[in-house]
């Protein structure tokens, strides 16, 4: 393996706590002392990142390193008491999971869908948009995103949003995450209203959806190692969600799942937008 000197710096800087970075992030690294200065050497292919990473963190910095898989016991624990507001947003979820009975238990799923609805025989009945907001039920243009229909729904949503939701904490926190959220979350169920019609829907995917696009965006305008996801997640979260849009899934089902294509778009929409602002924000800082 090829190594190109990427750092030349005083003796007198302290890069303990970049090396230490390297390693979390386990670039291979060597630094030796050369005409009475430090030299860095990584492998060539990482050499322009390493640099970049310099600029951002000379000291280190414990969040770059949130797409590490966290240990068991502590490392899981520690990881939780860093992501408070993903862990939270976890734990509604996983309560409204068991209120709904994992989307079999309809007269629950009520408090929690976009509408209200009866059910009378074979048909559903649901309120309109405006009945909804005329009776003061604004909850309800969120709080679809809790539920979930069936366990494998639930815990593919809840994987995804610990993967995606931590690394925006960590990079621009809580608030942030919160606010990305609840605006992904309605705009997403107010488009699957908008363009699916009146029913049962819910989900974490279009809010999913609208993390991944800010972050995959967010990343190619300002890198950043927290955006950066795993070699072949964006491609495999958009080819899922055009495989999606064809209805293959639902003649294959013969019906039984039906995809929220509508909100799954919004939500992506939504997040690249964000990540579009967040990401030519960030840049200028960086060049100011």
């Amino acid at each position: 393996m090829a190594v190109t000197e990427a750092l030349r710096l005083p003796l007198s800087v302290d890069l303990s706590g970049f090396i230490a970075l390297l390693q979390r992030l386990r670039v291979p690294c060597r630094v030796s002392e050369e005409a009475g200065e430090q030299v860095l050497r990584v492998p060539a292919e990482t050499v322009e990142q390493v640099r970049e990473l310099y600029q951002r963190y000379p000291q280190g910095d414990g969040t770059v390193v949130v797409e590490q898989p966290a240990g068991r016991g502590a490392g899981f624990t520690a990881a939780l008491r860093r992501s408070p507001l993903t862990a939270t947003v976890l734990l509604l979820t996983l309560i409204a999971a068991a209120i709904t009975m994992v989307g079999e238990n309809y007269d629950t799923i009520r408090w929690f869908s976009f509408s209200d609805f009866r059910i009378d025989g074979q048909y559903a009945y649901f309120a309109t948009l405006e009945q909804t907001l005329a009776e003061g039920q604004w909850w309800r243009l969120l709080t679809p995103i809790f539920v979930h229909f069936g366990f494998l729904h639930l815990a593919m949503n809840s994987m995804w949003y610990w993967e995606l939701g931590r690394r925006i904490e960590y990079r621009q926190g809580a608030s942030t995450l919160l606010g990305f959220t609840l605006l992904f979350g309605v705009i997403s169920n107010l488009s699957q209203y908008v363009f699916g019609g009146p029913g049962i829907f819910g989900g974490l995917s279009g809010v999913l959806y609208g993390l991944l696009g800010h972050c995959w965006l967010f990343q190619k305008l300002s890198p950043d190692e927290a955006y950066r996801l795993p070699p072949g997640v964006v491609v495999l979260m958009l080819a899922w969600l055009v495989i999606c849009l064809t209805g293959v899934i639902e003649v294959v089902s013969f019906g039984a799942l039906a995809i929220a294509n509508a909100a799954h778009v919004a939500g992506l929409v939504a997040g690249c937008i964000t990540g579009i602002a967040g990401g030519w924000l960030a840049r200028r800082k960086v060049e100011a």
